[in-house]
């Protein structure tokens, strides 16, 4: 009878460590869910919205007219008639935008910064000296300043790696022509700075397209195009649009 009744116990104490090993075992082993990867910048977990973000961008501009743009300048300037050189205007440009999350695979980018655009050409200066007028070598450089508003559609291609493109109206703040001929300064050559703002149209409208990286800790990389589409003379006589390429370093958070 004691044998029966110890063997009874054991058997009861063997379910009660085997139900209890079941359950631990359970709990250590227990499904993990990881969060879904998607081609925004970041993981997103399916039960979280992407947040909007906004940032901060800066860059090189290296600027270009497409068109009529030495017939432009030698209206402007103080650029003889003659044959002419072209050259590119470097500058920058540096402002703000937001990134508005469109589903997994799209954004929009509003945004709004300064940009310095404009060409530069080669040719002969009329200088005066005395009474007598004489042509020299010497350059125009068109110093146009304007505020960009781009509204953008990013596409995002991978994790990280997107393209852009999109609308952009852009404001003329200021326009100068810088004139030089036969001296870097004012005692051994002509040097004058033009006002022709009021020649140029104060709207312009074009196209934006790029590709970028944006990165896990905010950084962003990327590389553009502007394409004007209006002219830039504001009484129709030649055609003339900007042309800009962009390298731009930004700062979303």
């Amino acid at each position: 009878m004691n044998i029966l009744r110890l063997g009874s116990c054991l058997a009861v104490a063997i379910l009660f460590l085997s139900a209890s090993f079941s359950t631990a075992q359970a709990q250590v082993f227990k499904p993990i869910h990881r969060p879904v990867y998607t081609y925004y910048e970041e993981p997103i977990h399916p039960s979280m919205a992407r947040p909007i973000k906004f940032g901060v961008r800066a860059g090189l501009n290296v600027s270009d007219w497409s068109g009529e743009a030495a017939q432009t300048l030698l209206a402007t300037s103080k650029l003889a008639n003659g044959a002419l050189a072209k050259d590119t205007r470097t500058g920058f440009h540096a402002g703000l935008f937001v990134i508005v999350p469109l589903g997994k695979h799209f954004a929009i980018e509003p945004g709004v910064q300064y940009s310095q655009k404009g060409v530069t050409a080669m040719g002969t200066v009329p200088v005066e000296q005395g009474e007598v007028t004489i042509l020299q070598q010497g350059s125009a450089t068109a110093r146009m300043s304007y505020i960009d508003v781009p509204v953008l559609v990013r596409a995002y291609v991978t994790k990280g790696l997107y393209l852009y493109a999109g609308p952009q109206a852009s404001y003329l703040a200021k326009g100068t022509v810088h004139v030089t001929a036969g001296g870097a300064t004012e005692t051994n050559g002509y040097q004058n700075d033009i006002n022709v703002k009021d020649e140029f149209r104060s709207l312009d409208l074009g196209v934006v397209g790029g590709l970028g990286y944006q990165f896990h800790n905010g950084l962003g990389l990327s590389a553009g195009y502007d394409y004007g589409l209006s002219s830039l003379d504001n009484s129709n006589r030649y055609d003339a649009q900007n042309r800009v390429f962009k390298a731009s370093a930004s700062f979303s958070f």
